[in-house]
């Protein structure tokens, strides 16, 4: 069901961005507005796994440096049938992880120093293998189509401020202003939305993977809990990536359509039905 519900948001997202790079600059418009957006975003995904590294502060361990922690990935990557992924750990007190990486030969499992002192070792597994969950689902490359596209159709919203439509003498300004304020946001709620499905994707990925639904279903109410007390000084940019939103405790919660991240309870919920 998850994965009808992003073919129908992705269909969606496509079908806007045609849609208004047609109204603005014929066929020509929509082609260049998408390859400039595809550009931007092919960098970003060649080299989000160092750049997301660094927003962190993470630091790249080997196993002589955190034995328990590699041997950890190593024998859930195994369950998983993905090569080893590159094994970090972020300074920061708050309890958390991402994944991050263009590709599963390319990956990082990263971890923060929080998360090793507070959360017990069968929820850590929960946690891990949620991120080699998205490691598994190829979701960096799901990630990149559709910041390409919301990407492309901001850039063209943009664009119909300045040179408005084809037909500028006889445009509507209700249709402009769609074009400039309402499709930009549209497509950013679909892509949290498209977001939100593939983390409850990873959440069951993560339980078959551990074997333990229950284990990352309690890793991730102490995980909630503890980001929102504990601040982390991070780029909001690089936030999304965590596996609960780390900026509550500065009072980064936002509304269900604007979030990245479906509730905790909702998460919660589904995996203590499937134990």
């Amino acid at each position: 069901m998850n994965n009808v519900k992003v073919f129908v948001l992705m269909a969606g997202l496509t079908a806007l961005f045609g849609a208004l790079g047609i109204w603005l600059g014929g066929q020509g418009g929509m082609v260049m507005a998408l390859l400039f957006a595809g550009a931007m975003n092919l960098f970003m995904y060649y080299n989000s796994g160092s750049m997301v590294l660094r927003m962190y502060g993470a630091k790249v361990v080997t196993e002589q440096e955190a034995s328990e922690l590699y041997r950890m990935v190593d024998r859930l990557r195994q369950h998983a049938g993905l090569p080893m992924p590159t094994v970090a750990i972020a300074p920061h007190e708050q309890p958390n992880a991402f994944a991050t990486g263009r590709n599963p030969e390319h990956a990082v499992v990263c971890v923060t120093e929080g998360i090793l002192k507070l959360v017990p070792p069968n929820e850590l597994e929960g946690v891990i293998a949620h991120e080699l969950g998205h490691i598994k689902n190829h979701d960096m490359l799901l990630q990149t189509f559709t910041a390409t596209m919301a990407g492309a159709i901001s850039m063209l919203g943009q664009a119909a401020l300045f040179f408005g439509g084809r037909d500028d003498e006889n445009r509507n300004p209700l249709t402009l202003l769609l074009a400039i304020i309402v499709a930009p946001i549209a497509a950013s709620l679909v892509q949290f939305a498209i977001s939100r499905q593939r983390e409850f994707k990873a959440d069951a990925a993560g339980a078959e993977i551990s074997g333990n639904p229950l284990g990352l279903a309690n890793a991730l109410v102490k995980l909630d809990a503890y980001a929102k007390q504990i601040p982390m000084r991070v780029s909001p940019a690089a936030a999304p990536l965590a596996q609960v939103n780390p900026l509550q405790a500065h009072g980064g919660g936002i509304t269900t359509l604007f979030s990245t991240h479906p509730s905790t309870t909702a998460r919660v919920e589904r995996l203590r039905a499937m134990a």
